[in-house]
């Protein structure tokens, strides 16, 4: 009941603001803008990864594929770019080569959040991220389509994991892997069950999967 778009302009001001003057009573906000200058992340980034952000403001229902991307490139690929930036450390070519997979991975995490929060997003919210879902439901069919395009992200995006330099590579190893686990639960698990609760990982299983993916580093079979 708050006026999020007066409240989120703000931050917006607040975050440029940061960055032009090196500092910010914000802790988050200051941290950040040091991450910026140091890792040398475009404004053009913060600024998509804003303008999806005021997207959520208004726009309800994604019907077509293009705005649909447009969203997801601003709240997700950009995510992926800035984070290369930061595992890149300076080195542009490694950066240029990994961009589009970085994007991929982006694109992926978005679209099994989109499923996993289905049920709150549509009944609560009122917002629809996939043109295959609408007012008439959600089928099978319809999980199946989305899920193959997820699974082709990852398996792109698999191609530059294997490529990331120094300790990025297990850390983004073990969230490929817990999404990649959440994503087949999520393929197994009916299309009325995804509309009516939120699928998740239990914490044990977490844990074990966190622990696989970092001895698969370690011995560098990360499949």
């Amino acid at each position: 009941d708050y006026d999020k778009e007066s409240l989120l302009n703000r931050f917006e001001n607040d975050c440029y603001d940061a960055l032009k003057q090196g500092i910010s009573v914000n802790p988050v906000l200051h941290s950040f803008q040091r991450t910026v200058k140091k890792y040398h992340i475009p404004e053009e980034h913060i600024s998509a990864f804003l303008t999806s952000m005021k997207k959520d403001l208004v726009t309800k229902c994604y019907d077509n594929q293009r705005d649909a991307q447009e969203y997801i490139y601003g709240s997700a690929d950009i995510v992926g770019l800035m984070c290369l930036r930061v595992f890149c450390n300076g080195n542009n070519s490694l950066y240029d080569d990994l961009a589009d997979q970085a994007m991929k991975l982006g694109s992926a995490f978005q679209k099994v959040n989109f499923l996993r929060d289905l049920k709150d997003d549509t009944e609560i919210l009122g917002r629809y991220y996939f043109k295959y879902i609408n007012l008439n439901g959600f089928d099978e069919a319809a999980k199946m389509q989305i899920i193959e395009g997820i699974e082709d992200d990852f398996r792109e995006a698999l191609k530059g994991l294997r490529r990331l330099p120094g300790r990025s590579s297990t850390a983004v190893y073990v969230a490929y892997s817990y999404y990649l686990a959440l994503l087949k639960k999520i393929k197994n698990s009916p299309a009325e069950e995804i509309m009516n609760k939120r699928i998740r990982i239990s914490n044990f299983r977490k844990l074990l999967i966190m622990m696989k993916s970092v001895i698969m580093v370690q011995l560098n079979i990360i499949r």
